[in-house]
């Protein structure tokens, strides 16, 4: 497998506070891998890293081999790595429409982007439903198929996803489990998955790391993960 992301040995801190210590992280092309942990154990501090929101302390971070830790957040999205950033940040008061092609600003190939946009309202039933719509007056679950929707329109090969669950019903929950299965597998995006709700995230990844406060706890294979009795202890409420 073709390494598509490696982020290693990272050490970034806030202030003078270690949110990182050494961490080692790597996504192969194709990939779906899972980030798992409690609230502050560093897991949306990695993705802050890859796309340059956070200036790691030491380390490197490498895209497809290239160095890209101190590359600007707008460069970063050029190469192919667009983020879904945690709390649903939608335009409000733009359509469903606009906030999609928001998403397609570093782009010029106007045929494709259309085709880009044909194959998220297909993916999105819903946002076809509301094209129209002021984003602001749709639901948090709705909401977070739009932010999904619109960083899709980046057309990246690896995609950040910072907790998608937070805050959604159950219902949708299971129906954004399943789009980023089907992303990954029929757009060919490499997926690096943020999420509270560690039992979905290691359901629908291939791998994945736990961590604990700052540091890389455990990692390896999701289906072993998701029995591993230590998981099932720490983050699984002892039950899978």
């Amino acid at each position: 497998m073709n390494q598509i992301l490696k982020f290693a040995n990272v050490e970034l801190y806030y202030d003078h506070v270690y949110a990182l210590k050494g961490v080692s992280v790597e996504v192969n092309e194709g990939e779906t891998v899972a980030l798992i942990g409690a609230n502050g154990a560093g897991k949306s501090s990695i993705l802050r890293a890859i796309t340059g929101l956070r200036k790691i302390k030491s380390g490197e971070i490498h895209y497809h081999g290239q160095r890209i830790d101190g590359a600007a957040p707008d460069d970063v999205v050029k190469m192919g790595i667009s983020m879904v950033p945690e709390g649903r940040r939608v335009f409000p008061y733009m359509s469903v429409r606009d906030n999609l092609l928001m998403g397609a600003f570093t782009r010029s190939d106007k045929a494709e982007i259309a085709n880009s946009l044909e194959m998220v309202l297909g993916r999105f039933p819903r946002l076809k439903e509301r094209y129209s719509q002021a984003a602001g007056t749709m639901s948090g679950g709705e909401q977070q198929m739009l932010v999904i929707g619109r960083a899709l329109m980046a057309k990246p090969r690896l995609l950040l996803l910072d907790e998608p669950s937070l805050g959604v019903a159950p219902k949708l929950v299971q129906d954004i489990a399943r789009s980023i299965v089907a992303i990954n597998r029929d757009e060919k995006v490499s997926v690096l998955l943020v999420e509270q709700n560690s039992r979905m995230a290691l359901r629908i990844s291939q791998r994945a790391y736990a961590l604990t406060t700052g540091s890389v706890a455990l990692s390896g294979n999701s289906a072993d993960l998701l029995t591993d009795e230590r998981v099932k202890r720490l983050y699984l409420g002892g039950e899978v």
